[in-house]
C-alpha cells in the first residue's frame, strides 16, 4: 500500500459530489456527454462518490450505462505528472478529462490509474466517467452479485484521487522476505528514467522508526532495481505478533532526491506440506471465518470508518486467526487493518459463471492485479483461483458447460494457472478450486454442510473419509493429495436473526426481502410474518425475539460439535466457518448483518481458542443405573508443551485425568471417565464438564432417563419384532397384529387392515421402516430429508410444543435425540387440523412440516412419529427414543 510522501508526492481526493445520470438507451457517447459543455438530461442529480448506484433504491434493479461528472480547479506545478486513480469501478469505465478520452478499464474490484498530465489544464477541469455494468454478467467475474445470491453492485464504489508525482518515480515495489537467512529482497520499477546511469536508489527499512537495514543500488536500463538486505534478529509477522517493517526508496539523480516511495511488509513465510500448514516454519492450525464483505445500505463499503478495525478485533476476540474474503478481492483498507492488528487473510478473485475465452482472460487479469496490489501484505497467505467450479466447471447445471471433474482441457488450464500464480508469488500458498474437484493445489479443502446433532454420525463418517481417501476430492492429481493439508473451508448452521431489529435498522422492509431471482423458498424473506402465523411456532415462542434466540443456540450447538470433531483429529489442518456475519437473507453468521453479536458469542470463543479441552461421551442419553463412559480430548494449537490434569464433574461426581503433550496436536485419553448413573425420578439433563488449567472449560449435555417401565394396561400392536420386544420389556401388552383388543397400533407399513382399523375408530402411529424412512404416504404426505450433508438441513429448526414429549425433549431438540433425527417429515400439516408435537421449518419459515403430529382420520386418530426409533442400534443407545414413544402412544390412547 503506497504511502504518499508530501515532499515528493501529493494527493487530492475527488470523493464527494459528482453529477450522475443513467443512460438506459446508451445515448451518452453519441450526444457527446463527455464534452465539458454538454447538457445532460434533466434527471441528472448529485451523488456522493464513492458509492454503488444500487445504494439508491431508485437504481436497485438498474443495469447498463451511467455517467459521472465533476469539475475540479487545479494548480499545476511544473515537472510533475498527474495521475487520476480509481480504487474500484464496477464494471467497465471510460474516462474523459476536458473532453479528451484518457483511458478505460474493465474489472470491478481493483485499482487503476490513468496519466492525465497532457489532458489537465491550469484552472477548471472537467472529469467525466462512463460506467457500463451489463445485465448479462455470466462472462464477467462478479462473485455473488445477482441471481441467485445478493444485490448487484455497479459504479464508482471506491475512492477517486488525483496524484501529483515526479516525472522520475518508483511505480511499484515488491518486498520478498526470506526467513531462511533473515533477509528481504526489494524489487521495484522506476518510470521516467532517461539515463539510468544517473539514477540510483537508496533503500531504508525500519521498524517503529528504528533502522533495520539499509542498501543502495543502481537502476537498470529497463527502469528496474533490486537489492537484498539482511535484517538482524527480525520479529516475524504472526497474528499474535503483527510486526511490520517500513520500506523507503529514495531515488537520486546526481545526488539529489527526486522521489521518495514508502510501503511496508512483514517478515513472514507460509508453507503447506506433509498434510500440515506452517507459519514461519512452525506448525499452524487455521481457525477461520468466511466473510462476504457486504453491508446493509452501503453494500460493498463499510458503513463506518472504524468498521474494518472493529471487525478484525471482533474476529480475534472470537478466536479466529484467519478471514476468508469470499469470491471477491478484499477491500485494501481491510487488509491494512489485518496487517496492523494481526489476522491472516485467504483472498480470492470474483468468479464468472461460464468458462469462455473472455472469462478466462478476465479471471487471470484479476488474479494478477490482486498479486500486484497485495503482494506486500503479510496478512494474505492464501490465493484461491476459483470457488466450487464457478466459471470453470458446471455446478449450475448449464447445458453448454462441462464439469471440472471430467473435462481434461479445463483441468490442464487450471493446472497451468496454478503453476503460473505459484511462480509469480512464491510467498503464499495457492488453492486451485476451493471446495472440490482439485487438480493442482497446495491445500485440499472441502465445503461440507452438516447439521449436528441431527447428522452427527454422518459428519463423523465424512471426516474419516477425508483423511482415508483425500484423492477422492480431486478431479485430477497434478499435485500430491497426501501432501496437501485438509481444510474444511466452508461449513456452518443458520441461526435466525432478530428480524424486528433488522427491520428497524432499515426503517421498514429490507430491499433484499423480495429479489425477483429468488426461486428457493428458504431464501425468500418476503411473507415471513404470514408464514409464521401459518405454523404452530407462535404457540411455542412468545415472540420473534425468543424464537431467534432459541434458533441461535441451535446454531451454536451444531457448529460446536462440527468444530470439535475436526479439532479432535490430527488429519484436519484447519477450518473456515460460514460465516463471520449474516448477509442479507442468509442468517448463518457469528454476527447478524448489522454486525451485532448473536447470543452465543462468548461461548463460541471458548471452543475456538488455541487450546480446547473436549469430552466425548459414548452417548448423550443414558438410562438410570447405566454406565456413562467418555473420552477426554485436548486439542493444542500452540507449539508449547502442555501438561496437567483435566478435571471433570457430573451430577456431584468428580475426577481427574493426566495430560502430557510436547506441543501442537491432539491428545486423546480413551474411556477416561466412567460413571455409574444414579436413579432419577424424572428425565433430567445435566452437563458433563471438563476443565484444564490455561484453557476454557467445556461441557456436553447428558440426559438421564428414569426406568422407562410403564404402569398401563394398554395393548399395542407392533409390526416390528425388535421394537415389540422393547415395548414388552417396559410393560406394554404387545401383540403382532391388530385385534379387537388393540388400543394403539404401531405400524411402519400400514396394510388394508390397518387402514380399516383407523377408519373404524382405532388409534394408529406411523413409524419409520428399517431404513429410517416412512414407507408410503398412507394418512400423511411426507417430505424426505437428506441423510447426510444438506444446505437445507443446516438452515432448519425442529421445535417441540407442549405435550407428551415435553418430559424428554427440549423445546428445540438437542443431544437428547442423538441418533434418532428423522429422514422424513410430514409435509401436509395444517395448524387447524393437526396436533403438532414436533414441528420443523427451514430458512425463512419455509417448508413447514412435522416430525411428530396427530390428526383425525375417519372415526379414528392417526399419529406420525418420524424419529428413527425403529433403528435397532439407535434405539438401544438412546433410551429417550423409547421413553418418548411410550409417552406419545400412551397419550394417543388416552385421546
Amino acid at each position: 500500500m503506497e504511502r504518499l510522501t508530501e515532499d515528493y508526492r501529493r494527493q487530492r481526493a475527488l470523493n464527494g459530489h459528482w453529477q450522475f445520470v443513467t443512460d438506459p438507451e446508451y445515448d451518452g457517447r453519441s450526444d457527446d456527454w463527455y464534452d465539458p459543455d454538454a447538457d445532460w438530461p434533466n434527471r441528472t442529480h448529485a451523488v456522493e462518490v464513492p458509492c454503488a448506484w444500487q445504494e439508491d433504491d431508485a437504481y436497485r434493479e438498474y443495469t447498463g450505462a451511467a455517467w459521472y461528472r465533476r469539475t475540479e480547479t487545479l494548480e499545476l506545478p511544473a515537472e510533475e505528472r498527474v495521475l487520476l486513480r480509481f480504487g474500484a469501478v464496477d464494471y467497465e469505465a471510460t474516462v474523459w478529462v476536458n473532453g479528451e478520452r484518457v483511458g478505460e478499464n474493465r474489472g470491478g474490484y481493483l485499482p487503476f490509474e490513468l496519466d492525465v498530465t497532457d489532458a489537465v489544464v491550469e484552472g477548471e477541469n472537467a472529469i467525466v466517467v462512463e460506467v457500463v455494468d451489463p445485465a448479462d454478467i455470466s462472462e464477467i467475474p462478479h462473485g455473488k452479485q445477482g441471481a441467485p445470491w445478493y444485490q448487484r453492485i455497479s459504479g464508482i464504489w471506491q475512492d477517486v484521487t488525483l496524484e501529483f508525482v515526479p516525472e522520475t518515480r518508483v511505480e511499484r515495489l515488491r518486498a520478498t522476505p526470506d526467513l531462511d537467512d533473515d533477509s528481504a529482497r526489494i524489487d521495484f520499477d522506476v518510470a521516467g528514467v532517461d539515463d539510468s546511469s544517473s539514477v540510483t536508489a537508496a533503500v531504508r527499512i525500519t521498524r517503529d522508526g528504528d533502522d533495520a537495514a539499509r542498501g543502495e543500488t543502481a537502476i537498470d536500463a529497463d527502469g528496474s532495481g533490486s537489492l537484498t538486505v539482511s535484517i538482524e534478529d527480525p520479529t516475524y509477522w504472526t497474528p499474535e505478533t503483527p510486526a511490520l517493517y517500513d520500506v523507503t526508496v529514495d531515488l537520486r539523480r546526481d545526488g539529489q532526491v527526486v522521489d521518495r516511495y514508502e510501503d511496508y511488509f512483514g517478515m513472514r513465510s507460509v508453507e503447506a506440506r506433509d498434510g500440515r500448514l506452517y507459519l514461519n516454519g512452525e506448525p499452524y492450525y487455521m481457525r477461520g471465518a468466511l466473510d462476504q464483505g457486504y453491508y446493509p445500505e452501503t453494500l460493498y463499503r463499510p458503513f463506518d470508518e472504524s468498521l474494518f478495525e472493529e471487525e478484525v478485533r471482533t474476529a480475534k476476540d472470537l478466536g479466529f486467526n484467519l478471514i476468508r474474503k469470499h469470491i471477491k478481492p478484499a477491500h485494501p483498507d481491510f487488509l491494512e487493518c489485518a496487517d496492523r492488528l494481526g489476522i491472516l487473510v485467504w483472498e480470492e478473485p470474483a468468479n464468472p459463471t461460464v468458462h469462455t475465452d473472455r472469462s478466462k482472460r478476465e479471471v487471470r487479469e484479476q488474479i494478477e492485479g490482486l498479486l500486484e496490489r497485495d503482494y506486500n501484505r503479510p496478512s494474505v497467505i492464501v490465493w484461491s483461483l476459483y470457488n466450487e467450479e464457478w466459471g470453470i466447471g458446471n455446478p449450475q447445471g448449464l447445458d453448454e458447460e462441462t464439469s471440472l471433474w471430467e473435462d481434461e482441457a479445463k483441468q490442464e488450464y487450471l493446472a497451468d494457472l496454478y503453476d503460473d500464480i505459484s511462480a509469480r508469488d512464491p510467498t503464499r500458498i495457492v488453492c486451485d478450486n476451493s471446495g472440490w474437484a482439485h487438480v493442482a493445489t497446495d491445500v485440499n479443502d472441502y465445503h461440507r454442510y452438516f447439521v449436528s446433532p441431527d447428522r452427527a454420525g454422518a459428519w463423523e463418517t465424512d471426516i474419516d473419509a477425508m483423511a482415508d481417501a483425500p484423492e477422492e476430492n480431486y478431479g485430477a492429481t497434478e499435485t500430491d493429495p497426501d501432501d496437501a493439508p485438509i481444510i474444511v473451508s466452508e461449513f456452518g448452521t443458520w441461526g435466525l436473526c432478530d428480524l424486528p431489529a433488522v427491520e428497524a435498522h432499515y426503517d421498514g422492509t429490507p430491499p433484499w426481502f423480495d429479489y425477483d431471482f429468488f426461486d428457493d423458498p428458504i431464501k425468500r424473506p418476503e411473507g415471513v410474518h404470514d408464514r409464521l402465523e401459518e405454523t404452530t411456532l407462535p404457540d411455542v415462542f412468545d415472540d420473534w425475539e425468543s424464537l431467534a434466540e432459541a434458533w441461535q443456540w441451535r446454531e451454536f450447538r451444531s457448529i460446536k460439535d462440527v468444530i470439535e470433531r475436526m479439532r479432535a483429529r490430527e488429519g484436519v489442518a484447519g477450518y473456515v466457518i460460514t460465516e463471520f456475519s449474516d448477509i442479507e437473507w442468509e442468517f448463518n453468521g457469528m454476527l447478524d448483518y448489522r454486525r451485532e453479536e448473536k447470543v452465543f458469542t462468548d461461548d463460541f470463543a471458548r471452543i475456538n481458542d488455541d487450546v480446547l479441552v473436549m469430552v466425548e461421551p459414548d452417548s448423550h442419553a443414558v438410562g438410570a443405573g447405566d454406565t456413562l463412559t467418555a473420552d477426554v480430548v485436548v486439542s493444542n494449537h500452540t507449539n508449547e508443551p502442555l501438561e496437567g490434569e483435566v478435571t471433570w464433574s457430573f451430577r456431584g461426581r468428580e475426577g481427574a485425568v493426566a495430560i502430557d503433550r510436547d506441543g501442537f496436536g491432539v491428545t486423546r485419553v480413551e474411556d477416561a471417565i466412567s460413571i455409574a448413573v444414579p436413579d432419577v425420578d424424572d428425565a433430567t439433563t445435566d452437563e458433563l464438564t471438563v476443565s484444564l488449567p490455561g484453557a476454557s472449560s467445556n461441557a456436553e449435555s447428558i440426559t438421564v432417563v428414569p426406568d422407562p417401565s410403564v404402569d398401563t394396561d394398554l395393548t399395542v400392536a407392533v409390526d416390528d419384532d425388535e421394537l415389540a420386544s422393547t415395548l414388552t420389556a417396559i410393560g406394554f401388552d404387545v401383540e403382532p397384529s391388530i385385534t379387537d383388543a388393540t388400543d394403539v397400533a404401531l405400524v411402519a407399513d400400514p396394510d388394508v387392515d390397518a387402514r380399516a382399523y383407523v377408519e373404524g375408530g382405532g388409534a394408529l402411529v406411523r413409524l419409520p421402516d428399517a431404513t429410517g424412512h416412512m414407507s408410503d404416504d398412507a394418512f400423511f404426505e411426507y417430505r424426505d430429508l437428506p441423510e447426510d450433508e444438506s444446505w437445507n438441513l443446516v438452515a432448519s429448526l425442529f421445535y417441540r410444543d407442549d405435550g407428551p414429549l415435553a418430559e424428554y425433549v427440549d423445546t428445540v431438540p438437542g443431544w437428547e435425540l442423538e441418533g434418532l433425527y428423522p429422514y422424513d417429515v410430514v409435509a401436509d400439516v395444517d395448524r387447524d387440523v393437526d396436533d403438532v408435537g414436533v414441528g420443523y421449518v427451514e430458512g425463512w419459515l419455509a417448508n413447514w412440516s412435522a416430525a411428530v403430529t396427530v390428526r383425525d382420520h375417519g372415526d379414528g386418530r392417526v399419529g406420525a412419529f418420524t424419529f428413527r426409533v425403529t433403528d435397532d442400534g439407535a434405539r438401544a443407545n438412546n433410551p429417550v427414543g423409547v421413553a418418548a414413544l411410550a409417552a406419545f402412544v400412551t397419550d394417543l390412547a388416552r385421546d
